[in-house]
């Protein structure tokens, strides 16, 4: 997994399959004890909550009218103490008392696989409570967006047991659809449904937020990545990549039955030329992931 803006190490969990429930999440909870989130590496004002925030100005808690000051925003000049004292003065705003968190998960059919242990979708909805689970445990309020190839929904951020609850029954349920009968794949919904959430996350986060994306990252493009560059310009991004084994080499030399549910192919790992080709291919996507997360 690939974390940027900061180190968190996030122990094996014990759950394992092509499946995961709510009560493996909320199980969670307790190797969650064990874990810390990563620090806002900008820091401005000190505040009362358990996180120094790195912005402040308009829109926060009103705190107080003092003087104006040179390098004040002339925007925050109360202009009717202005007009009553005669002397410019300005509205001063504390900042917020805790850090949301808004977590990402992808629930998608890519990553509805794995050869080991469990798919990426289990694991990623595990990585997903870890998350949940230590930013309550931190005080923070935490919430998310679940997303797949049919749609997505979202959880707004609180500072409540219950509403974590919601986050992970609603990641269940998502889970628990994949490969069952009546779910249906398509090749390019991933890919827009990622743009939606991106979007949807623009238009709802707030300002400071930390914000952890979970997912394989397969169909990033250049509008994601713009989508993302937004994202971190006013927030902390935390990028976690799920991956399997199998998904990063070819299977020895030989030929593989492949499916996803409807259709089979045979995959012949057998051809040098082939295997060569996917090796850079899967060298130049991760190069081209781990210069996006270092960038932002």
């Amino acid at each position: 997994m690939l974390g940027v803006k900061g180190s968190t190490q996030i122990t094996q969990p014990s759950g394992g399959g092509a499946y995961c429930d709510t009560a493996q999440l909320m199980a969670l909870r307790w190797q969650a004890q064990h874990l810390t989130l990563p620090k806002a590496r900008r820091v401005s004002r000190p505040q009362s909550g358990m996180h120094r925030s790195r912005f402040r100005g308009r829109g926060m808690e009103f705190s107080e009218v003092r003087v104006y000051q040179p390098g004040d925003d002339v925007r925050s000049i109360d202009w009717r103490v202005t007009a009553r004292r005669q002397t410019p003065h300005t509205r001063l705003y504390n900042e917020e008392r805790e850090r949301p968190v808004m977590i990402l998960c992808d629930q998608s059919h890519s990553q509805f696989f794995g050869s080991r242990r469990a798919f990426k979708s289990v694991r990623a909805a595990e990585a997903a409570a870890l998350f949940a689970w230590t930013a309550l445990a931190h005080n923070d309020r935490v919430g998310g967006i679940v997303f797949g190839d049919q749609g997505h929904h979202e959880t707004r951020p609180a500072r409540s047991r219950k509403n974590l609850l919601r986050f992970l029954q609603s990641i269940s349920v998502f889970n628990n659809a994949l490969g069952k009968p009546g779910d249906r794949f398509e090749n390019n919904a991933h890919g827009q449904n990622f743009k939606e959430v991106l979007t949807e996350t623009l238009r709802v986060v707030k300002p400071g937020t930390l914000i952890v994306l979970i997912s394989d990252f397969i169909h990033l493009d250049n509008d994601n990545e713009m989508l993302i560059s937004r994202l971190s310009q006013h927030n902390e991004l935390l990028l976690i990549e799920t991956c399997d084994e199998l998904e990063q080499q070819m299977p020895p030399p030989g030929r593989y039955p492949v499916s996803q549910g409807e259709h089979t192919l045979l995959w012949d790992t057998r051809h040098k030329y082939a295997r060569e080709r996917y090796r850079e291919w899967i060298q130049l996507r991760q190069e081209r992931l781990n210069k996006m997360a270092l960038k932002y």
